[in-house]
């Protein structure tokens, strides 16, 4: 199969590889259809280069169709659409059990004093061939992917992998109080779907950065901006769609809560959630 590789620093090709198999009960193999990247993947371009090895396989957002299951896989089978999460976990340990999947004691990197193995990452994280390719094996798939109904395209779904769960947990973290207001700073996939997340009820309203440059950012804050629980009625006008191209994967995004009403670039405020 095709896949992308990683040779060494700054030095990412397309390459032949080996086809994966199952290879433990727990098991599946899946036909990539959308890989995301991510912001991550350049920390393996450069910066985490000491902790990679000549042939990694890069990418940890995908989805797919199930082509394989191990005999402990009794709730997919060939032909399923799932979406594949990033990191690794059993469901059933103590980790797991209480919600932190991300330290699941299965699938810990113990030799490096590190949490769940991840797809498509460094060695620090278990090494696990990636999801840029055309087929996966997905480690501990009895509890890992999310099946999804066939006919709406991929990009409604593969930001199920990471994109949309990281986004949640940001807004999440903030714990926004009832008069307080959400900021996120930063428009890439993850900033674009947390402020789409802040608009959800019960949860908060939100404002993006507003020094973003572009009409497509520009957009933004006026599709997310509102009161708590009250997007404004001309929201639903635009909606932007987070994308998962390398593109857009270029802007780190940190999601700030405060008390205090949020002032715009000429010094007006621009909403409070």
């Amino acid at each position: 199969m095709r896949a992308t590789v990683w040779h060494g620093k700054r030095d990412v090709r397309i390459d032949d590889v080996p086809d994966p198999a199952i290879q433990d009960d727990t098991d599946a193999v899946i036909r990539v259809t959308s890989s995301g990247l991510c912001g991550s993947d350049l920390h393996l371009y450069e910066v985490l280069t000491p902790f990679m090895t000549p042939g990694d396989v890069l990418g940890h957002e995908p989805m797919g169709v199930v082509e394989e299951v191990g005999p402990a896989v009794t709730d997919l089978r060939p032909g399923d659409r799932v979406v594949v999460p990033f990191r690794i976990a059993c469901g059933t340990c103590w980790m797991c059990r209480r919600g932190l999947r991300t330290q699941c004691e299965t699938t810990q990197v113990t030799e490096h004093g590190m949490g769940a193995r991840l797809f498509g990452c460094t060695e620090l994280y278990g090494a696990v061939p990636g999801a840029q390719a055309e087929y996966l094996r997905v480690p501990q798939a009895q509890y890992g992917p999310i099946k999804v109904p066939g006919g709406p395209p991929d990009d409604r779904f593969v930001c199920l992998s990471d994109v949309l769960p990281t986004a949640w947990q940001a807004v999440a973290y903030a714990d926004v109080p009832r008069d307080g207001s959400l900021v996120v700073l930063g428009l890439g996939p993850i900033g674009a779907m947390a402020c789409r997340i802040a608009r959800h009820p019960g949860v908060a309203g939100g404002a993006s950065a507003p020094w973003q440059q572009g009409a497509e950012r520009s957009a933004v804050p006026a599709a997310c901006l509102g009161r708590r629980g009250h997007p404004q009625p001309d929201g639903d006008q635009v909606r932007p769609r987070p994308t998962c191209r390398a593109a857009r994967m270029r802007t780190t995004t940190r999601v700030v809560a405060s008390r205090t009403r949020v002032p715009s670039a000429s010094g007006a405020s621009v909403g409070t959630v």
